[in-house]
């Protein structure tokens, strides 16, 4: 089976993370996307974090009803930060037989020779790159050229300028969110009072 993987806090999950994962599917002719929430980022601070089971039911919410999206616990079981490595390397184990494609914008894919062990991560994945327009396909290739470009793949994706952080201060400014989340995110939001 081809697999996805969309990897993030997800706090909480929004309509690009959506559009991505669909967009994954299509472009990148793959079987199932799986949203990976992490227990712990890595690199950057959670902010307003209402807890991992809360950001967990938040991605179930996101992909209730959709038949080839799903959420994987492979990372919310291992307490710590969530390295890219590490989460292939457990989903290998577990699933020997699927191959795996970590899903990424074209700035992430740039900065992939400084993750950790950026060698192994596309021994055990592809690559697929969400391509905008900010970063160009060549620009990423030949970031890359020292790896493996050939488990490099990329999909067109929209331009949507939307992100956790902002959604998270509309919810504290009692603003709607409705449309930029999915119906049954914002009604979770809403119920358990959450980024009040």
């Amino acid at each position: 089976m081809r697999v996805g993987l969309l990897g993030g806090t997800f706090n909480p999950p929004h309509i690009g993370h959506l559009v991505c994962a669909t967009q994954a599917l299509a472009g990148l002719e793959l079987d199932r996307v799986l949203l990976v929430p992490v227990h712990e980022p890595p690199h950057k601070e959670l902010h307003d974090d209402p807890g991992l089971d809360h950001r967990l039911e938040l991605c179930r919410q996101a992909v209730a009803g959709e038949d080839r999206l799903d959420v994987s616990l492979v990372d919310v079981e291992v307490p710590g930060p969530s390295y890219t490595v590490d989460t292939l390397s457990r989903l290998h184990e577990r699933c020997p037989g699927d191959q795996l494609t970590f899903i990424v914008g074209g700035d992430m894919a740039f900065s992939l020779p400084r993750w950790r062990e950026p060698e192994a991560i596309l021994e055990l994945a592809e690559l697929g790159v969400a391509e905008r327009e900010e970063i160009r396909r060549a620009d990423i290739l030949e970031r890359l050229a020292a790896l493996r470009t050939d488990h490099v793949r990329f999909f067109d994706m929209p331009r949507l300028d939307i992100s956790s952080s902002q959604i998270r201060q509309m919810v504290a400014a009692g603003r709607p969110i409705r449309y930029l989340v999915p119906d049954r995110v914002a009604d979770y939001i809403e119920q358990a009072g959450l980024y009040r």
